[in-house]
């Protein structure tokens, strides 16, 4: 089956290589559409996910990744759109050069061909992720977890259906409804369709993915999201920040998992800080230094300042410096998004150049690492490698490139 779905996809994708940018905008104009409309439907399916997801035993912050309701479909749409209105990445001249032997070169971007993408129980990344593809010429396999399957089987035939209504081959958006372990595996190894795989989810998901496949990784991590609170900062700001970063959402990987305060300001802030979080219950694990200041807080261990979460829980450690900051976030960051709260402009520089993470903020909320609030449209992941894309990854990121060399009879 999975076969069958490789060589369509390769299809699909010579299709899409030359359809017009008009033409994709058409297509996710109706895709957009469709997903408002069939709204009801959408959502059933996923009250079948939820309640499934209950008697799992799935926690707080994997049930808020799970839930859709009418305004987060909205979103899916208007994510749609928003990509729609954004400059196709195809085709664009990056380079041009003209060789003495009269040969013309030009290097232009182009589409990576099929993409696969393993993911767990987030159904809006089944939209977010297709409209993207499209807009870029891609193809894209979606495997999408147990969770979340009835949700996704919904999403994606109202998505093929559109496809298909406005002209479009719907293959170019294929689901794995098969959800076994053995579908997982066998689409790591279909490198002879596969041109990159995207794996979104736990920490798990991602080192089996990163482990095992043979298809090449774009690798998006897992997020322990650190908030440095330096010694000048500004303490009714630093509650803010970190009540929005680590309670607005919880079950998402840019929310606030891991405090650092420096010593010197701890007395201070710790108390305001603490007050703020109390409002929605959330659990703070500290270390000696903070349990002085707070001593009802619970004691944090050394795996405590390495865990992500997505509950109403964070941990704290207090520091003698910047420099002890950065190498304690530097230790057990995941590489994705950490944050200074500071009025000393020189650390905050500091911070932001040696901090070995995708996005580094200085007087923000992690809460902004995301394609959308990037200006990036929907996001395909958020990537905490190097090598080719870092950080939220937008259609520009799902864009390679080749060579393209005019001549009139040169040989060597």
């Amino acid at each position: 089956m999975l076969e069958q779905l490789g060589i369509n996809a390769k299809k699909a994708a010579e299709n899409l290589a030359v359809v017009t940018s008009e033409k994709k905008n058409k297509v996710l104009e109706e895709i957009a559409k469709a997903l408002v409309e069939n709204t009801n439907k959408i959502i059933e399916a996923n009250k079948i996910d939820l309640e499934n997801g209950k008697n799992a035993g799935l926690n707080q912050g994997l049930l808020d990744r799970l839930m859709l309701n009418a305004d987060r479909i909205k979103g899916m749409a208007d994510g749609c759109m928003q990509v729609r209105d954004l400059d196709d990445p195809c085709g664009k001249i990056l380079e041009t050069v003209e060789r003495p032997n009269g040969l013309l070169i030009k290097k232009v971007s182009c589409p990576i061909g099929v993409v696969g993408i393993i993911y767990e129980s987030r159904p809006n990344v089944t939209a977010d992720a297709a409209v993207l593809c499209l807009k870029s010429s891609n193809a894209v396999i979606l495997r999408g977890g147990k969770e979340a399957i009835n949700s996704n089987i919904a999403i994606s035939d109202v998505m093929r259906s559109a496809i298909k209504k406005a002209g479009l081959d719907e293959n170019c958006v294929q689901l794995v409804q098969d959800i076994s372990r053995e579908s997982s595996n066998e689409l790591m190894k279909m490198k002879n369709y596969l041109d990159c795989l995207i794996p979104r989810g736990s920490k798990g998901l991602i080192k089996a993915v990163v482990e095992n496949s043979t298809v090449p990784v774009i690798e998006t991590g897992s997020g322990n999201c650190h908030i440095y609170v330096d010694e000048t900062a500004d303490v009714n700001m630093a509650a803010d920040i970190i009540f929005n970063a680590k309670t607005q959402r919880i079950g998402v990987c840019n929310a606030c998992e891991s405090l650092v305060i420096h010593r010197g300001i701890i007395e201070k802030a710790l108390p305001v800080i603490k007050n703020r979080l109390d409002e929605k219950n959330v659990e703070i694990r500290g270390d000696e230094g903070a349990r002085a200041v707070c001593p009802d807080i619970k004691q944090a261990t050394e795996e405590d300042f390495g865990t992500e979460y997505l509950d109403y829980i964070i941990s704290v450690k207090t520091v003698d410096s910047l420099d002890d900051a950065i190498n304690h976030i530097n230790k057990y960051s995941t590489g994705h998004s950490e944050a200074i709260i500071t009025e000393n402009q020189e650390n905050a520089e500091a911070f932001m150049k040696r901090i070995d993470s995708s996005s580094v903020y200085h007087n923000a909320s992690t809460r902004f690492t995301d394609g959308g609030e990037f200006g990036l449209g929907a996001e395909i992941g958020i990537s905490t490698q190097k090598l080719h894309a870092r950080g939220p990854m937008g259609l520009r990121e799902l864009t390679t490139t080749k060579y393209l060399i005019f001549g009139n009879g040169q040989v060597r």
